[in-house]
């Protein structure tokens, strides 16, 4: 299935890239969340005319991710929850946990947009957060759990 690209998408291309996928990733996901849409020749015809509204929304949302970045580098939060003797947390602290975390800190950030490669946090300490709010926009906060 070949596709029309409306956003740039990691390791797929960037916008206006027609490119080739597989056709439930372009049906299923690509199509109904709004990324893409079928290189028909209408399709086509539509996206060349509105290629220069869809640059300059790129830019829009690319220019907010930066703004948020800049706040968010500067955050330092702490973090307190229960624990036992040696730091091991009574549950643990996961993506939608540090999302309403940082919205109380007066920034918003989507529960889809915070990174933990290694797992929910199980264990008091700091930690380094990673969070991507565009494809090229990741940012970094410092969170410190503390036992109760």
């Amino acid at each position: 299935m070949e596709v029309i690209l409306l956003d740039k998408l990691g390791k797929l291309g960037t916008l206006g890239d027609r490119v080739k996928v597989k056709p439930g990733y372009g049906r299923n996901y690509l199509v109904p969340y709004g990324l893409a849409v079928p290189a028909t020749k209408e399709n086509v015809a539509a996206f060349d005319e509105r290629r220069a509204e869809l640059e300059r929304e790129a830019q829009v949302r690319y220019a907010e991710a930066e703004r948020r970045a800049e706040q968010l580098n500067e955050i330092e939060l702490s973090l307190v929850a229960r624990a036992g003797d040696e730091g091991k947390l009574f549950g643990s602290i996961g993506p939608r946990d540090l999302a309403d975390a940082i919205a109380q800190a007066g920034i918003d950030v989507a529960r889809s947009e915070v990174r933990m490669p290694d797992g929910p946090i199980r264990q008091t300490g700091e930690y380094d957060i990673d969070l991507q709010l565009h494809s090229d926009v990741m940012a970094s906060v410092r969170i410190v759990v503390v036992a109760e």
